[in-house]
């Protein structure tokens, strides 16, 4: 079984331009291009799967069904990002990270046919235990498409709002920080990945719109600074993706409502941060948690 989400399937993905908050006028012709896109994917508990599809200013695709890729007693859920690359004969090959159960960290990798369905056995490998809390985000960062990456941490916050980073040194995750005071957050989304620092988007239940920066340096020290100060306190989920040279395709997801706004978000800069309205999404967010599918390069320069 597993928690709901809804997804995106097999896909390549090319990203470009910038993002609004809550209340801005929508824009979407002139804020965005086709080029920049957003791989929506979540869990589906109905199928034991997964579902896809790809958002960008022009509209919403298709949703594609991957059933069967969790075929376990164990709920599943807290999806990081998973990557999608292309594997020969239509078929894509998708990883990523979720958690199992009672707090069961694992590698989950799958590859499906040109139908979404499902191509030979998914594997999973387990990473560790204790794992849980609201959400769970993966940074890797890699100098280009050719590099191999040079850093690989992920981001979790527990029940309680204690926000932590691990971060992996060859043969396992450490803990490399714990810090509080970011209780009222409802939601973080990677935006950045540069060598020397992380930067998320997070929303808070007052409204308020922040960039979090994070250092890569020990002990963990996030830097938060206000973008916007209300309306965004709507959003239960914000999922992101590049789009331009420096900036995300942004969306939040309203789960009394079960609908979905898009924005062009510039190059983050404090108040000073261009963000444009592409409107509300034409469909329905029914599921619980959302995640993104990424091509293997994946340059996050939100911020």
């Amino acid at each position: 079984m597993i928690r709901t989400a809804i997804g995106i399937g097999a896909l390549a993905l090319s990203l470009g331009t910038a993002v609004p908050p809550a209340g801005a006028a929508p824009d979407a012709q002139t804020a965005a291009t086709a080029a920049c896109a957003l791989g929506l994917g979540s869990l589906d508990v109905n199928i034991n799967g997964v579902n896809s599809r790809v958002l960008t200013s022009a509209g919403a695709g298709a949703v594609v069904s991957t059933p069967n890729v969790y075929n376990t007693p164990y709920n599943v859920g807290q999806p990081t990002s998973f990557t999608a690359v292309p594997a020969g004969n239509g078929r894509t090959t998708r990883s990523g990270k979720v958690v199992w159960g009672a707090g069961y960290l694992m590698q989950s990798t799958y590859t499906v046919g040109r139908d979404g369905k499902v191509v030979g056995t998914p594997v999973f490998q387990r990473i560790g235990n204790g794992w849980g809390g609201r959400f769970l985000i993966q940074s890797q960062y890699k100098a280009s498409a050719g590099s191999k990456p040079t850093r690989t941490m992920l981001y979790q916050q527990d029940q309680y709002g204690l926000f932590g980073r691990w971060t992996d040194v060859g043969n396992g995750l450490r803990n490399t920080g714990y810090v509080t005071g970011m209780s009222s957050m409802k939601s973080f989304t990677l935006i950045a990945a540069t060598p020397t620092y992380d930067m998320f988007l997070a929303n808070n239940r007052a409204g308020g719109l922040y960039t979090v920066k994070i250092p890569v340096t020990v002990p963990l020290k996030p830097i938060i600074t206000p973008v916007r100060t209300s309306s965004w306190q709507i959003f239960e989920q914000l999922v992101s993706a590049p789009c331009g040279q420096n900036g995300s395709l942004l969306l939040g997801i309203d789960k009394d409502t079960n609908t979905g706004y898009l924005y062009a978000v510039g190059h983050a800069a404090g108040a000073k941060t261009v963000i444009k309205s592409l409107g509300k999404v034409p469909t329905t967010f029914p599921d619980w948690v959302y995640f993104p599918f990424t091509p293997a390069y994946n340059p996050l320069n939100g911020g």
